[in-house]
């Protein structure tokens, strides 16, 4: 698989409202799965903790809601997503972004099984770097 770079846009309580709209406009297989169905029970537990539209031009997207208690930021809400299973060049990639940035989740394994990790840049641009569980 290699990797890939990916829009990431953070919503404020209606990502599915939105993912299903982008769905109708580019087409395509919308997959989502709620912070509840991740095993985050209680309030918001119906919002979307991640969603990826894949469009028949080959477009994806991706996104979530706020999780509860985070501050949706309007202007601030997109992030940059490089996924995949190149797990070398993938850590390679947070080590040279992470140069004079701001980690705000640090690289490490996740509940899904991935390795994740969030920062914004010395340009102030938002990026996650997504290795998957091979």
């Amino acid at each position: 698989m290699g990797s890939i770079l990916n829009p990431y846009v953070q919503f404020d309580g209606n990502a599915r409202e939105a993912m299903e709209f982008y769905q109708s406009v580019l087409g395509g297989e919308l997959k989502v799965m709620t912070f509840g169905e991740s095993g985050m029970p209680g309030p918001g537990s119906d919002k979307v903790m991640h969603a990826s539209l894949n469009s028949e031009a080959g477009y994806m997207i991706m996104a979530s809601d706020m999780p509860p208690g985070m501050e949706h930021k309007p202007g601030q809400n997109i992030s940059i997503s490089i996924s995949g299973d190149d797990a070398d060049r993938l850590r390679g990639y947070w080590e040279g972004l992470g140069e004079g940035a701001t980690v705000t989740m640090p690289l490490e394994k996740q509940m899904w099984g991935d390795e994740f990790g969030a920062l914004v840049d010395r340009f102030g641009i938002n990026w996650m770097v997504d290795i998957t569980d091979q």
